[in-house]
């Protein structure tokens, strides 16, 4: 996804918000790395947008919560097979 970083990063806010996604499957979703996701959802999107930036923050904040229990789960489901 090519184009100006802010307007990316405005895009790649409003997908996780309204996904719940993670920054994998928003990487995914927009052809970019991880990093650039985070970069641009913690560092750009911040100088942009405060209110975009804290709402993506909640969800940002939620999924690491959650994570060690996506990757028990995935740990479960490999070894069923």
């Amino acid at each position: 996804m090519k184009g100006l970083p802010e307007e990316r990063a405005v895009m790649l806010a409003r997908y996780i918000i309204d996904n719940g996604a993670t920054v994998r499957q928003a990487a995914a979703q927009f052809g970019v790395s991880k990093s650039t996701v985070h970069k641009d959802v913690t560092e750009r999107l911040r100088q942009i947008s405060g209110p975009l930036y804290l709402s993506v923050k909640c969800i940002l904040d939620k999924n690491k919560a959650e994570r060690h229990i996506r990757g028990g789960m995935a740990t479960k489901e490999k070894y069923r097979r």
